[in-house]
């Protein structure tokens, strides 16, 4: 058998094809290109000060400086820096080489010499692709660099497979890189003054070192007049004086005496007059440093002021006001994250406008903004929570626009979530702040508890309600529960339209007369939330709205109730009857003290409030009608109109109930917040009755 022969082989590359898939699908927005390249100055100048550590020199971040210059004369955008540069191999090994990174090879060095005096954290490259970017805007990329162990070179690539190094020939030369962009034709915005410092503040606001940018301005100088000015100033003087004194010779001619008076040969000596000045505008250019603003997440919480922490939240959200409160925080374990989340003192009037892109939450990888589309690490209800939080060792993508984990997500989401409600949670000691908070988030709080069923228990105890007994303040669930009488097992509630269709309730009678609280619910949302809640401190919830609800009665108490039940028996039957599919069953209330009927929702039906919530959204199907159908008729046995009714009735006297029967009927579903189907029909009933009483 013949013996094979194995070739081995390597996968070819067209490099231009390679450089454009890097360019056009990596990147998806053109300004990055800026904050990649800021970040490479970081980077830098953070190794020439690692670098000087370990020589004994000391380089303060103040030293080092990024500077931008934009030449609108000849189109080119220009990054440079004073940091460590690049020798002549570097800028074939590490610049020319598709994903070779310095940065990563720095950080490898530092970790293998274990020099706990040197920490890598600002460090931000990992990947060698971020220059690439520069073709984004550029067709034309010039690299002028020097390090101290060679000289001078200039690197240049038109954006093909090749690209050329020359030695500049400065023997003069300071460290240092300069990247110099030959913007595309397209792409002169970002020689602009205000985009540059747009992307700079978005981007690269908390960069370790000074980011200034050449800027020019105007001031106004004094300049001395031109000699000619001068000389025609005095000779307009000189023939005025001349005019005077040819007017004073005229008025004395005629005098007959002339005195003459002597001179001293010596005149006194003229101050020379003083040259009169002219102010003008003149232009002139100077660098202007853009990331004036620190990161005060990075710093310890005693470090910084109440007052520092006012001024980052204005500056960072563009809010006129101070925030409401704010949380200082640093996480470590396996994912180590410090940031801050604030409170604004008002709502937005958009708060839940779903369409609107949220951006509150900014993501930072040292100190560089990796995205302000954050609407993953914060579940709806937060979504007026403000912050920034940065993490060392996220799992991005090449480009360092997204996370590519998606469990670190999660741990980023619920770490955020547990901040927040810690925050709350602390806004409780000061009653007036939280007040003001509640008044403005209430909502969020009670949607928080409908959708994050891990994080309800500690959402309850945020709620605050008004109640019967004080219908002006807010009271927490704990403070109801501790006010409960003696012989109350259940936390009441009823729910309404506004505060007066609550307080006027006719479900109140009962709970009024035994002196027992009851909450109020007037927020739209209050309906869903109470379909989560069945119980607090194991006090079940109860809705007086609905049928079937108890109250605690003695044997007697049971024992007359059950009488009267027997004695109003056929009454409910004979409304039954006439009334039909219109409810679902007629029965004695134990709820009334003073109204003779009411209609409550069935056990799993709709309130009146939220059968009025489901109409306004215009749900209309099957099961709108199935839920609306569910209502049950409750009768008050001690009212003097159901007595005469149940005499009439056991008197066969039929007829004259019919049409009281369903004015009453009607009258209740009023009284009790549901709308009536045929408006005009009641108030013919209403003007009939008028007639009647009137004519008998």
């Amino acid at each position: 058998m013949a013996q094979m022969n194995t070739e081995n082989f390597e996968f070819k590359a067209e490099i231009n094809e390679l450089m454009n898939l890097i360019v056009k699908s990596l990147y998806t927005e053109e300004k990055i290109v800026l904050r990649e390249l800021i970040s490479n100055a970081s980077d830098s100048t953070s190794k020439r000060r690692y670098e000087s550590l370990t020589r004994g020199q000391i380089l303060s971040e103040s030293d080092l400086k990024i500077r931008i210059t934009a030449d609108k004369t000849n189109n080119t955008l220009t990054v440079s820096d004073n940091g460590i540069g690049m020798t002549k191999n570097d800028l074939i090994e590490k610049l020319s080489t598709i994903a070779v990174s310095g940065t990563r090879d720095f950080i490898k060095k530092i970790s293998q010499s274990k020099d706990e005096n040197v920490s890598t954290s600002d460090l931000i490259g990992s990947f060698g692709v971020g220059f690439m970017s520069s073709f984004l805007l550029a067709d034309h990329v010039e690299v002028i660099t020097k390090h101290e162990s060679d000289e001078q070179y200039r690197w240049e690539c038109h954006g093909t497979g090749s690209y050329t190094i020359t030695p500049t020939g400065e023997t003069n030369a300071t460290v240092g890189t300069s990247v110099v962009l030959h913007l595309k034709s397209d792409q002169t915005k970002y020689l602009e003054e205000q985009t540059i410092k747009e992307v700079v503040k978005k981007y690269s606001q908390f960069i370790n070192y000074p980011i200034e940018l050449l800027v020019e301005k105007e001031r106004e100088v004094e300049e001395e007049q031109v000699e000619e000015q001068v000389e025609e100033q005095a000779e307009e003087k000189e023939g005025k004086c001349c005019d005077h004194e040819h007017k004073d010779e005229n008025e004395h001619k005629d005098e007959d005496e002339v005195k003459i008076e002597e001179v001293d040969d010596k005149m006194p000596d003229l101050e020379e007059p003083e040259k009169p000045k002219n102010k003008k505008t003149e232009k002139y250019t100077e660098y202007e440093q853009l990331n004036t603003q620190k990161p005060i997440w990075t710093r310890n919480t005693t470090e910084v002021s109440k007052e520092e922490y006012h001024e980052f939240y204005k500056n960072f959200t563009n809010d006129w006001e101070e925030p409401l409160a704010y949380k200082h925080f640093v996480l470590d374990g396996n994912l180590q994250m410090r940031g801050i989340v604030f409170i604004p003192k008002k709502a937005p009037f958009d708060l839940f406008e779903k369409k609107k892109h949220k951006d509150n939450i900014k993501l930072y990888v040292k100190k560089v903004l990796i995205t302000e589309n954050c609407d993953d690490f914060m579940p709806e209800y937060l979504s007026f929570v403000k912050g920034v939080i940065d993490c060392n060792d996220l799992p991005l993508n090449v480009s360092r626009e997204f996370l590519q984990n998606s469990s670190m997500t999660r741990t980023i989401k619920t770490n955020l979530v547990k901040k927040c409600l810690e925050l709350f949670a602390e806004l409780l000691d000061n009653q007036e702040t939280y007040k003001t908070f509640y008044e403005s988030y209430q909502k969020n709080i009670k949607l928080g508890i409908h959708d994050d069923h891990k994080n309800k228990n500690k959402l309850v105890e945020l709620l605050r309600f008004n109640t019967m007994k004080n219908s002006d303040e807010l009271t927490s669930l704990s403070d109801y529960v501790k006010s409960m009488k003696e012989n109350q097992n259940s936390i009441y509630f009823v729910t309404g339209e506004n505060m007066e269709v609550v307080k006027n309730s006719p479900f109140l009678e009962e709970c009024r007369k035994r002196d027992f609280d009851v909450l109020f619910m007037t927020d739209a949302i209050d309906e869903y939330i109470m379909q989560q809640l069945s119980d607090y401190q194991e006090k079940k919830f109860v809705n007086l709205s609905k049928e079937g609800v108890q109250f605690d009665e003695s044997d007697e108490e049971k024992k007359n109730r059950e009488e009267v039940e027997k004695e109003f028996s056929d009454l409910c039957k004979y409304f039954k009857e006439k009334l039909g599919d219109k409810v679902e069953k007629v029965v004695v209330s134990n709820k009334l003290v003073d109204s003779p009927c009411i209609v409550s929702s069935g056990s799993f039906g709709w309130t009146a409030n939220m059968e009025r919530i489901m109409k306004a959204q215009a749900l209309g199907n099957g099961m709108h009608a199935f839920m609306m159908s569910k209502k049950t008729l409750e009768i008050n046995p001690n009212h003097q109109i159901m007595k005469e009714m149940n005499d009439k009735l056991k008197n066969n006297d039929q007829e004259s109930l019919n049409e009281e029967m369903t004015l009453l009927y009607e009258a209740s579903l009023l009284n009790s917040g549901f709308s009536l189907d045929n408006l005009p029909n009641f108030t013919n009933r209403i003007y009939n009755s008028v007639l009647r009483n009137l004519t008998n």
